[in-house]
């Protein structure tokens, strides 16, 4: 299974920032959840470059949706 829909069916392909119109190679991983919609364990993830790692964390911090923000290297070394 794919853990990062932004990443294309070519699995040489690297994952891509998710920040709108931006095809930069993602760096870090931003794992949020909407507390209305998800049960508190449920992870959700945004994939952002270093340019968007800033603005997509303050968008998602400002509704207290973010729980964590790791580098795309350590999320995938770790069994989620």
């Amino acid at each position: 299974m794919n853990l990062f829909p932004e990443q294309g069916p070519d699995a040489d392909t690297p994952p891509v920032c998710s920040a709108k119109g931006c095809r930069v190679p993602a760096v870090w991983v931003l794992a949020w959840n909407n507390p209305k919609l998800h049960t508190p364990e449920r992870r959700k993830t945004w994939l952002a470059c270093e340019e968007h790692r800033e603005h997509l964390s303050q968008f998602l911090g400002v509704r207290g949706f973010l729980k964590d923000v790791v580098t795309l290297e350590e999320w995938s070394a770790a069994d989620r």
